[in-house]
Parts: structure tokens; C-alpha cells; sequence
């Protein structure tokens, strides 16, 4: 399971099967409203992951870590508290978790550390056989963060290996 933090709509992904062999997928966000105060929204988070984790019973759990830009840095304070009622979430759960800074992500799922969204969603889909767009973005980057963790649970040491590119079959000469 993949999560992707954030106030207004934190990312959630899951796949199902071993190594690149993919069996399936779901995918999903939890919103709050703006207008409510931000402990009740922090609540909201942490209630519904809380349920999501008793539902699905995930093996693995992948964060993306915390980051702040020195332009807003009111911005990180409040992403360090989303990320705090799910790495508790996931502790009472008694789910293995790591975190994953976002650009170490990026790199791994599109060979580009600094990717935007739209890459990184195409890049996920495209590894899902998924024909629709993942929306939202924050879903598609919870899906990915899940792909990270599933390669990593399947390899000696817990390496992450990036997947060989789909070519085309071609004809023998």
C-alpha cells in the first residue's frame, strides 16, 4: 500500500501481486474540506486510513517523506502533521512501513527525479495496463509509492530495481 500525504487530499494505493507481475490494483483519496478545522481534518485522515488498513490488512506500507521549500515552509509544518496521524495510523496497525523521499520515488518510477505529475501518472499507469487516467494525481502518486514498495519486498536486501522498458516485439530478419 502507497500513501500520499497531504491536507486537502492524501493519495491512497494498493497492488496486489509479486515483483512486476502485477494481479491488481485500487486506488482512492481522502478529502477534507477547507472549511473545517484542521485538527477535524487530521482526524478525518487518520480515521479513514485507520479503516482502510483494517480493510485491506496490507503487508507493506510506503510514506512519501516529508519535504518543505523555503517558500513555504508553513506548507511542510502542516504536511509533517498529515505524515504524523499516518505513521501512527500504521504503527497501531502493526504495518511494516518506510518512507520514500518524493524525488527518490520520481527517479525510480520514471528514471527522471524531477518529474511532474503528469509523468509520474502516465509512467504508473502505464505499468498498471491501466487504459483510464489515474485521478487524482495524489492516487496515482499513492499507486506508485505501492509499486515501490511491492518491488522492494520482492528483492534480496530490499533494493529497489527499476522495471525493464516494455519494447515492442519485432520480426526476425
Amino acid at each position: 500500500m502507497g500513501i500520499d500525504p497531504g491536507l486537502a487530499a492524501t493519495g491512497i494505493g494498493i497492488v496486489q501481486g509479486r515483483g512486476f507481475d502485477i494481479e491488481g490494483c485500487s486506488y482512492g483519496s481522502v478529502s477534507t474540506s477547507a472549511d473545517l478545522p484542521q485538527a477535524a481534518r487530521l482526524a478525518r485522515i487518520y480515521s479513514r486510513i485507520t479503516q482502510v488498513l483494517k480493510d485491506e490488512s496490507p503487508e507493506l506500507i510506503v510514506v512519501e517523506d516529508v519535504f518543505s521549500l523555503d517558500k513555504y515552509p508553513k506548507s511542510g509544518i502542516i504536511l509533517g502533521k498529515v505524515c504524523g496521524v499516518i505513521l501512527l495510523a500504521c504503527h497501531q496497525a502493526r504495518v511494516p512501513l518506510f518512507e520514500i523521499p518524493v524525488r527518490e520515488a520520481k527517479q525510480v518510477l520514471t528514471g527522471n527525479g524531477n518529474a511532474d505529475k503528469k509523468q509520474l501518472e502516465a509512467a504508473v499507469r502505464r505499468m498498471l495496463k491501466l487504459a483510464d487516467p489515474i485521478r487524482p494525481f495524489h492516487a496515482s502518486d499513492a499507486l506508485g509509492l505501492a509499486l515501490i514498495g511491492l518491488w522492494r519486498n520482492e528483492m534480496p536486501g530490499g533494493q529497489v530495481r527499476i522495471p525493464p522498458k516494455k519494447r515492442s516485439p519485432r520480426k526476425a530478419p
